[in-house]
C-alpha cells in the first residue's frame, strides 16, 4: 500500500509583548490586563482561533515549541498544496502562500452576531510549502513586530513549522450497512483492498414468546427484532445485534465491529442517553482468533446541539480500564469528521468542519497479533468522515472517508481496525436516531413470523 502525501502545518508558542512605554487609551483596556486571542488564516482554508498569552516586556525568551501543544494545525492534502502554491492551473505561476494572523484583545467568539475583540495588529508569514513536501521546515520561530519596526511596536511571538505527514486513505463504496467494498485512494487511483459484510444477528424474541408455555417458549425460537423498521418504536424496544466484518481480498476476516451493548431509549424518552450508551467492540486478529482492540460508546446529546456523543478507548490486555483517545460529539444533522490527533490541544467540534480531537497519548498495536501495548500512538492517528441524518431517512453526504497515519500501519490488520472503527461510527448515527423516527430499509429486516407449536 502506498500512502498519499500530506503536509502538517502547525502554529504554536503564541505570545504578545508590549514595550514599557506603551500606554493604553483613556477608555481602553490594556492587553496585559485583558485576554487576547488571534485568528489564523491560510487562504481559503477554515479560519482557526487561538488564545494568546501576555509576556512581560522584560522577558526576551520563550519556551521551546516542542514542549507545548500547537495552537492551530492545518492538514494539507496534495490538492491543497497545489492550490496554495499555484500548481493547480496549467497557466498559473508559482507563488509563496502567506499565513495571516490577526491579533485581538478581549475574549474570542461573537456577541449578537458581531465579532468581539479589538484588533491590535496583523502579521504575515511566508510559507515555502513546496520544500515541506519532502522535509521538515521551520518558517518562523521567535518575535515579530506588529506594524512598523519601531521601539513602540508590539511584539508577537510564534513558531510556524511544517513537516511531511503521509497517510493511507480509504473510502467505502457505499454506506457500511450496504456491505460495500473499501478502496484505497491515491490521487486518481482507486484500488480495492477490503470488503465489508454487514449483518443483523438474530435476537431473543422474549416479548413475542412471553405468552407461550415455558416448554415451548423462546429456547427454540429466534428471529429478527420486530422493532426494526417500525414507524414508531414502542418503549422498551432497542436496536441491537448489528455487526460489520472487514475482510481482505482473500476473504479472511481482518477486523470486526460488533454491537455488544444495545442502543436503548431511556425511560420516558425516545433517545439513547449518555447515562446508558450503546457500545461497539472493535476486534482484530491475534493468537489465531479475534481479540478485543477498542471500544466505542455512543449516545444522543440533549439540548439545542442535538449531537452524536461518543467515547473511544483502547482496551489493553492486562488493564482494568481502557485508554480514552477521543470523547466529543458530532452534529446529527450535518455529520462531521472524527479525528484522533495526539498533537491537538482541544476536544470539541467546529461548526464549519465538525470534528473531535484527542489530547492524551494512547498505546497502539504495531502489527497483527501484537497486543502488548508497548508502543505509543504519536502525532496524527486517524480521521473518518461521518454522514449526518439529513432531512429525510437517507443519510446526508458521501460514504465514509478514512485517513490513517503511516506510522500507525505495519500490516493490513492495522488499517482494517481503523476502517471497522469508522464503520461503527457511521452506523452509530443510525443507532442513535430518535426512536420516533423510521430507520432506513437496509437496517430493517422483515418482522419475524409467529411460530406455532
Amino acid at each position: 500500500m502506498d500512502p498519499c502525501p500530506f503536509v502538517r502545518l502547525t502554529v504554536g508558542n503564541l505570545a504578545l509583548k508590549f514595550p514599557v512605554a506603551a500606554k493604553p487609551a483613556r477608555a481602553a483596556v490594556h492587553p496585559s490586563s485583558s485576554p487576547c486571542f488571534c485568528k489564523i488564516k491560510l487562504k481559503n482554508l477554515p479560519v482557526q482561533t487561538a488564545v494568546v498569552s501576555y509576556i512581560p516586556p522584560e522577558n526576551s525568551s520563550f519556551p521551546d515549541a516542542s514542549s507545548q501543544a500547537p495552537a492551530a494545525t492545518f492538514h494539507l492534502t496534495k490538492p491543497d498544496l497545489d492550490r496554495l502554491t499555484g500548481k493547480s492551473s496549467l497557466f498559473s505561476t508559482s507563488k509563496t502562500p502567506q499565513l495571516k494572523i490577526s491579533v485581538y484583545s478581549g475574549r474570542g467568539g461573537a456577541t449578537c452576531g458581531l465579532s468581539s475583540g479589538r484588533l491590535l495588529g496583523k502579521i504575515s508569514v511566508p510559507l515555502d510549502l513546496v520544500a515541506a513536501e519532502s522535509r521538515a521546515a521551520v518558517f518562523h520561530n521567535g518575535w515579530i513586530s506588529m506594524g512598523k519596526e519601531t521601539k513602540k511596536a508590539a511584539q508577537f511571538h510564534l513558531n510556524v513549522r511544517a513537516e511531511p505527514d503521509p497517510r493511507f486513505v480509504f473510502q467505502f463504496d457505499g454506506s457500511p450497512e450496504c456491505s460495500p467494498q473499501v478502496f484505497q485512494i491515491r490521487g486518481n487511483t482507486r484500488q480495492p483492498v477490503f470488503t465489508c459484510k454487514f449483518s443483523l444477528r438474530a435476537a431473543d424474541r422474549n416479548q413475542r414468546c412471553r405468552s407461550l408455555p415455558l416448554e415451548t417458549s423462546c429456547s427454540g425460537a429466534r428471529g429478527w427484532l420486530s422493532s426494526f423498521g417500525s414507524e414508531r418504536e414502542r418503549p422498551g424496544k432497542e436496536r441491537k445485534g448489528w455487526s460489520i466484518t472487514i475482510h481482505d481480498l482473500s476473504g479472511s476476516p481482518v477486523a470486526v465491529a460488533s454491537m455488544v451493548t444495545p442502543f436503548v431509549a431511556s425511560p420516558g424518552s425516545d433517545r439513547v442517553s449518555r447515562s446508558n450508551p450503546g457500545c461497539w467492540l472493535i476486534l482484530r486478529p491475534g493468537d489465531g482468533t479475534l481479540k478485543p482492540w477498542a471500544r466505542l460508546e455512543a449516545w444522543r446529546e440533549r439540548g439545542s446541539a442535538d449531537g452524536l456523543g461518543y467515547r473511544f478507548e483502547l482496551i489493553p490486555d492486562s488493564a482494568s480500564s481502557g485508554i480514552v483517545l477521543a470523547e466529543s460529539n458530532l452534529s446529527c444533522s450535518k455529520g462531521g469528521k472524527f479525528v484522533i490527533d495526539l498533537n491537538g490541544n482541544s476536544i470539541g467540534s467546529s461548526a464549519s468542519t465538525p470534528r473531535s480531537t484527542a489530547t492524551s497519548p494512547g498505546c497502539s498495536p504495531r502489527s497483527s497479533g501484537d497486543f502488548g501495548y508497548g508502543l505509543v500512538y504519536r502525532g496524527f492517528v486517524m480521521s473518518a468522515t461521518v454522514e449526518g441524518e439529513g432531512g429525510s431517512g437517507k443519510k446526508a453526504g458521501a460514504p465514509p472517508l478514512v485517513e490513517v497515519g503511516v506510522q500507525q500501519v505495519n500490516c493490513a490488520e492495522d488499517a482494517a481496525a481503523f476502517v471497522a472503527l469508522s464503520a461503527a461510527l457511521d452506523l452509530s448515527m443510525d443507532a442513535c436516531r430518535l426512536f420516533s423516527q423510521k430507520l432506513r430499509k437496509e437496517l430493517c429486516p422483515p418482522p419475524p413470523q409467529d411460530i406455532l407449536f
